[in-house]
C-alpha cells in the first residue's frame, strides 16, 4: 500500500514513490505560489492515514498541513497563514491529506464507493481548504488534486531496493513452511511478521509526528 499504513513495517513498498510524485508536484507549485502571490493546496493521498501528507508537507516546507489523524483546526490554519503574511510572505503552500475529517463536507448523506467508504473524490477536501482560505484571508487560493498519478510511474530507488528485499524475505518463508507472515522492514532488517499484526489495525501518524511538523510551521 502506498499509504504506509501497514503496521509492524517501517514503510511499505510504493510510499516512497508516490510521495515522492507528490514532493514533485509540491514543487512546481511553489514556484507557481511565488510568482503570482498566491496560497496552492495541494490535495494528496491518504484516506484514514496522513503519511504521505506528512511527508511531502515537510519535505516541501509547507505552511500548514492537515490529516485523517489530526481534527481540523482551521483558525489555527488560517492564524499561522496570517502570520507569515504579515511577515512579509506573500505567497504559501497547504498540504491537505485527501481524508482530512471536514464536519461540514461528512453529512449522513455523503456518497459511498463500492467497498463502503465515503466517495473521497466527491469531498474535494483540497477545493473547501482553499474557499476557505480565500475568503478569510482574501487571498487568491486555487487547490490541485493529484489523485491516482500518485500510484503510477517509475519506483524510486528506495522501492526497488526495498520491493527485491521483502521478495526475497518472502521466499526465503515459504522455503522455510512459515506460514501467516509478512516481510516488513525494521530499520535495516527485513523480517517476517504475524500478517494479524500487520493487518489488524491501521498504521496511523502519531500524535508525536504532527507536532514535530508543526513545530516546523511554525518558524
Amino acid at each position: 500500500t502506498m499509504d504506509n499504513d501497514l503496521n509492524h513495517t517501517d514503510y511499505t513498498f510504493g510510499f516512497d514513490t508516490a510521495a515522492g510524485v507528490a514532493l514533485d508536484a509540491a514543487d512546481r507549485l511553489l514556484d507557481t505560489a511565488r510568482s503570482h502571490r498566491r496560497i496552492l493546496v495541494l490535495e494528496v493521498m491518504g484516506r484514514h492515514a496522513g503519511w504521505v501528507a506528512l511527508h511531502v508537507g515537510i519535505a516541501a516546507g509547507a505552511d500548514w498541513i492537515t490529516l485523517p489523524e489530526i481534527p481540523l483546526d482551521t483558525q489555527a490554519m488560517l492564524s499561522a497563514l496570517r502570520r507569515k503574511r504579515e511577515r512579509g510572505k506573500t505567497w504559501g503552500l497547504v498540504v491537505a491529506s485527501e481524508g482530512t475529517e471536514l464536519p461540514a463536507l461528512d453529512t449522513d448523506d455523503v456518497q459511498l464507493d463500492a467497498f463502503g467508504h465515503a466517495s473521497l473524490s466527491k469531498r474535494a477536501v483540497g477545493e473547501y481548504l482553499a474557499t476557505e482560505i480565500e475568503q478569510s484571508l482574501g487571498v487568491e487560493t486555487r487547490s490541485v488534486t493529484l489523485g491516482h498519478v500518485q500510484r503510477g510511474g517509475t519506483p524510486s530507488l528506495f522501492d526497488r531496493v526495498l520491493g527485491s528485499r521483502v521478495g526475497i524475505k518472502a521466499a526465503d518463508l515459504v522455503k522455510e513452511g512459515d506460514w501467516g507472515k509478512m516481510a516488513a522492514i525494521q530499520g535495516t532488517e527485513v523480517v517476517g511478521v504475524d500478517l494479524e499484526l500487520a493487518a489488524g489495525t491501521l498504521k496511523t501518524v502519531p500524535v508525536k509526528f504532527w507536532e514535530e511538523a508543526v513545530s516546523l510551521i511554525n518558524k
